[in-house]
């Protein structure tokens, strides 16, 4: 846990660099023009499947669940469009922290190909839309308990963020062709505790724009951690 803790410290130190504002004003403006993008396509989408609906019973009651409806799917929506579009811009923050931190380890790293860092962030999103998906179902019975929603979507990204916060940094000096079965250099644990810290931020508002380029400049300096102390 406490390398995790300072991991996130040192990130958040960096986040003046001129490279990651960069990604940072890139990443949101593309973050928030597919997220609008898709809100306004949900909300559509869902007026129209609720229409008939909404006739035969009450058009408030219609109004009330599509707007519901749209909330949940952009709350859950905000988290896979932000992931997907920090994966194309993953290279740049990491390799100003591997700079930065460490620069014997950021000669050797290699450049993901356009094709492989696309497929890449298609299973990310794929990933993250079933759980996601899967987390709602066992959701929903626990509506009632208030907290229960919370902690299974908490839960699930956490696990999620781990996973793919580690690839954007391990997936650069790891060979294509390497053994299938090589171990991550981050354990369950921390990529859980560092998963669960960033999903935690991507709740907070205005913060949860930082949040997934805190999370890939964590991660990177818990990959490198076997060069020495943290």
């Amino acid at each position: 846990m406490t390398r995790v803790i300072i991991a996130i410290g040192k990130a958040v130190g960096q986040l003046g660099d001129r490279r990651i504002v960069l990604v940072l004003l890139k990443s949101i403006a593309a973050t928030l023009a597919i997220f609008a993008a898709l809100g306004s396509a949900l909300f559509l989408a869902l007026d129209y499947v609720l229409a008939d609906w909404a006739a035969s019973y009450s058009e408030e009651i219609g109004a009330v669940i599509a707007v519901f409806a749209t909330v949940i799917g952009g709350w859950l929506l905000f988290r896979v469009v932000a992931l997907a579009v920090i994966q194309f811009f993953a290279d740049t923050i990491v390799a100003a922290v591997e700079q930065a931190h460490y620069p014997d380890r950021a000669d050797k790293a290699r450049l993901i190909p356009l094709g492989e860092e696309i497929r890449n962030a298609a299973k990310g999103a794929g990933r993250a839309v079933g759980a996601n998906l899967l987390a709602l179902v066992i959701a929903i019975p626990l509506i009632f308990t208030a907290i229960g929603p919370a902690v299974v979507f908490w839960t699930v990204n956490a696990w999620l963020l781990g996973r793919e916060l580690q690839d954007m940094v391990w997936l650069r000096h790891r060979h294509p062709d390497g053994p299938a079965d090589a171990q991550p250099p981050v354990s369950g644990p921390e990529r859980f505790l560092l998963g669960g810290a960033i999903a935690a931020l991507l709740v907070v508002p205005f913060v949860n724009l930082l949040a997934p380029i805190i999370g890939a400049a964590s991660a990177t300096h818990l990959v490198h951690r076997r060069n020495g102390p943290l």
